[in-house]
Parts: structure tokens; C-alpha cells; sequence
């Protein structure tokens, strides 16, 4: 009976040192030892150039960027929609990913109405839009500038008779005015919405880019023809306007600034929304 007792005593002993093993400390001190090395790891937002400034910072120069290039394909080609629509496109696979290419103050706003971006962001949109079109004008015009006078001998052989110019919108008449308030409002409308659409696809940049380079394709056949029944031009963005003499600041035009100024905001806020209402039921199609 002894000898049983001694066995049983031995196999008691082992294993409570298998239980009494010193496992947690050792793995607590790991995971903090781990943490302590991460955390030093990582680099501490120290720099001028890390935050939410440099973000902003970056996509008011995208804007800025974006609407120079625009302003200048509409100017160089007249306005005319084909061209456009390609280099929108181009646009928006190019500053789409650091400022959302808005490039046009009518999608700002409508963005901003929905609620899709803050007003103080919206404000500065709009303030980089204006001064990269305003920007554009005045580099063309030097460009412009700088272009050789035709002299009398190139006339006469049937060349060029007068110096180049800079494209400019045509002025409104009493007969015109409204025809080209309610183009501009359905042709900014209609953009806004295939912007809005755009923004839905989450997945493919290039089909993002070419749904808005479609979409200003689109609303800028309607808009052109329709204004051009009336002799006008369709624009339906204002920073443009603004650089292609649609609004004479030495008499002002109230008129020209509810059509090429106010109906395209209009227009925007109106895509925007319309888009919202029908997309409660996309999920169903």
C-alpha cells in the first residue's frame, strides 16, 4: 500500500508542473513588446505636407487644373460637344481621383445641395473653377497675342485676310433670351445627371470617365442645337461663360446672367436630385 501511495504521489508532482508552466507573462509581454514596436513603427503626422489641409489643398488644384484644360478645348474648338466630351473624359481619368473632377461650378453645387460635400469645400471648388477658366482666357490671349499680323501679299493669294481671335459666345437678343435660359438649364440638367449616375460606379474609373465625357456629349448636342436655333451658343457651365464673353460685365444683362450664370446652377442642383429619387428603386432592376 505504501508503494501505490508513492506512485500515485510522483504522477500528482508531474503533472503540476506541466500545469504551473509560466505561459502568460511570457505571451503578455510579446504582445506588448509587439505594440510598443508597431506603434514606433509608424510615422507621426509631423510634416506640412500630411492632414486634411494638404487634401483640400490638392483637390482645389485639381479643380483649378481641370477647368484650365476645359476652358481651353472649348475655346480652341469652338465649343463643339464631341471634342469636349473626349477630353472631359481625359479630365476625369487624369484629377477624378484627387478632387472628384467636378470642373464646372453647376456639379458643385449640386453635389453641395444633395449634400455629397460640405459648403466651405463647394465654395472653394467654385473659387478654383472660376480663377482656372479666368487663368485660361488670359493665356490664350497671349498666345494669341504673339500670332503674326497677315500682311497684304497672303490676303490678296487668298489666305489668311484678318488675325486670329479667341472664340467668343454670341451675344443674346430680346428674341433669344429665353430660348437660351431654358437650353442651358436642360443641358446643365442633363449633365448633372450623368454625373450623378458616374458616381454610382464605384468599380471602374474608365467607365466613370466615359459616362461623364458621354454625358457632356449628350447634353452638349441638345444644348447646341437647341441655342443655335435661336443664332446662341449653349454653354451650361458658368466659370466657362465667364471666359467666353457671355457676360458683358460694361452693360449688364441681367437676362445673360440668369441663362448662363443661374440655369445651369439650377440645372445641377435638379440632376443631382432627380438621380436620388430614381435610384430608390435601382436595386430592384
Amino acid at each position: 500500500m505504501a508503494t501505490k501511495k508513492a506512485g500515485s504521489t510522483g504522477k500528482n508532482t508531474t503533472k503540476t508542473k506541466v500545469v504551473s508552466a509560466p505561459s502568460k507573462p511570457t505571451t503578455t509581454s510579446t504582445k506588448v513588446t509587439t505594440v510598443q514596436a508597431v506603434a514606433a513603427e509608424q510615422p507621426k503626422a509631423t510634416s506640412r505636407f500630411d492632414g486634411n489641409r494638404t487634401y483640400v489643398a490638392s483637390a482645389l488644384i485639381a479643380e483649378f487644373i481641370g477647368t484650365f484644360l476645359l476652358t481651353v478645348a472649348f475655346i480652341g474648338t469652338k465649343g463643339d460637344p464631341l471634342y469636349l466630351g473626349f477630353v472631359l473624359a481625359g479630365i476625369v481619368l487624369i484629377v477624378g481621383t484627387i478632387s472628384g473632377a467636378h470642373i464646372n461650378p453647376a456639379i458643385t453645387v449640386g453635389t453641395w445641395v444633395t449634400r455629397k460635400i460640405s459648403g466651405l469645400r463647394a465654395l472653394g471648388y467654385i473659387i478654383a473653377q472660376v480663377l482656372g477658366a479666368v487663368l485660361a482666357l488670359v493665356a490664350l490671349t497671349a498666345f494669341i497675342g504673339a500670332a503674326p499680323a497677315p500682311d497684304a501679299q497672303s490676303a490678296m493669294m487668298g489666305g489668311q485676310s484678318a488675325a486670329p481671335e479667341l472664340f467668343k459666345v454670341a451675344a443674346l437678343t430680346d428674341s433669344s433670351h429665353w430660348y437660351v435660359l431654358f437650353a442651358e438649364l436642360i443641358g446643365a440638367t442633363i449633365f448633372a445627371f450623368a454625373v450623378a449616375s458616374a458616381r454610382k460606379e464605384k468599380l471602374d474609373r474608365v467607365a466613370k470617365a466615359f459616362t461623364i465625357g458621354f454625358g457632356l456629349l449628350i447634353a452638349g448636342v441638345f444644348t447646341t442645337i437647341v441655342a443655335g436655333y435661336a443664332s446662341a451658343n449653349g454653354v451650361f457651365n458658368p466659370a466657362i461663360a465667364l471666359s467666353v464673353g457671355a457676360i458683358d460685365w460694361g452693360k449688364i444683362d441681367w437676362f445673360a446672367i440668369a441663362a448662363y450664370l443661374v440655369a445651369p446652377l439650377l440645372g445641377g442642383i435638379i440632376g443631382f436630385a432627380l438621380r436620388d429619387v430614381l435610384s430608390v428603386g435601382e436595386k430592384n432592376v
